[in-house]
C-alpha cells in the first residue's frame, strides 16, 4: 500500500480535511498504521506484542482492530469511534466504513467467523455485519442496518435484518423512490423496505375497508 495513495484516499473522502498536514491527527490514518504493524507481528507468531499495539491503538484511536485481520489498501474510516473489526475478517481495497460498525462473529464457532468485504465498499454508521460471508464489490451497507447474509456485487443493504433494495443498479422493492441511487456517501435518503411495506400494507387495509361499508351499506338496505 503507498502512503501516498491513503493519504490522498482521506483528503477525497472526508471534505472537513483542509490540509494534508491534519490528516496527520486523524483516527484512520492512525488506526491503519498501528495495524500494519501489529499484523506483520501476529503473522510472525509475536501474538502478545501484536494485542499490545493493537490494544494501544484502540486507546488511542477508538477503534478496535483485531492484527489478525487481513486489511487491504487505503481503508478509511471516518471518524471511527466504536468501530469492531475481528480477528478473521478481511477487507478489501478502498473500503469505507463509519463510526460505530462492527465487523463481527455470531458464536464461538472457530475457523472463519467474520465477514469478507469488497472492495469499494461502504457501511454506513451503526452498521452490523455479522458472520463468515461476503459483501459484494461496490456494495453499499445502510446506517443501522445488521447484516447476516451475502451480499452480492453492486447491492444497496438497508433494514433490520439486512436486505438487498437495489442489485446491479435496479430495484429489488417496489415503489422505490427515484432518489435511491444518490452519492454513494449519502446515508440520510436510503431506501427503506420496511416504510414501503407498511404503506403497501396501509393502503390494502383501506381498501378493504371500503369494500367492507359497501358491503355493510348494502345488507342494510336489503333489511
Amino acid at each position: 500500500m503507498s502512503l501516498r495513495a491513503h493519504v490522498q484516499n482521506i483528503k477525497q473522502q472526508d471534505p472537513a480535511m483542509k490540509s494534508v498536514a491534519e490528516i496527520v491527527l486523524y483516527p484512520s490514518f492512525w488506526a491503519v498504521g498501528f495495524h500494519r504493524v501489529a499484523h506483520w507481528l501476529f503473522n510472525r507468531k509475536l501474538r502478545w506484542l501484536a494485542r499490545f499495539i493493537s490494544q494501544l491503538s484502540r486507546w488511542y484511536t477508538g477503534i478496535e482492530i483485531h492484527p489478525g485481520a487481513v486489511i487491504g489498501s487505503c481503508l478509511f474510516i471516518d471518524h471511527g469511534m466504536g468501530v469492531v473489526i475481528g480477528e478473521t475478517c478481511i477487507i478489501g481495497d478502498y473500503v469505507t466504513i463509519f463510526q460505530g460498525v462492527t465487523l463481527g462473529g455470531t458464536g464461538k464457532q472457530t475457523g472463519k467467523r467474520h465477514p469478507t468485504i469488497g472492495n469499494h465498499v461502504i457501511i454506513g454508521s451503526g452498521a452490523k455485519v455479522l458472520g463468515p460471508f461476503t459483501v459484494g464489490d461496490n456494495s453499499r451497507v445502510g446506517a443501522g442496518s445488521v447484516v447476516l447474509q451475502e451480499v452480492p456485487p453492486d447491492s444497496t443493504v438497508v433494514g433490520i435484518p439486512g436486505r438487498v433494495v437495489i442489485h446491479g443498479g435496479h430495484k429489488t422493492t417496489e415503489n422505490t423512490d427515484k432518489n435511491d441511487k444518490l452519492d454513494k456517501l449519502d446515508q440520510s435518503r436510503m431506501p427503506d423496505p420496511v416504510s414501503k411495506e407498511l404503506c403497501r400494507l396501509r393502503n390494502r387495509v383501506d381498501k378493504l375497508e371500503e369494500k367492507l361499508a359497501a358491503l355493510t351499506a348494502a345488507i342494510i338496505e336489503e333489511e
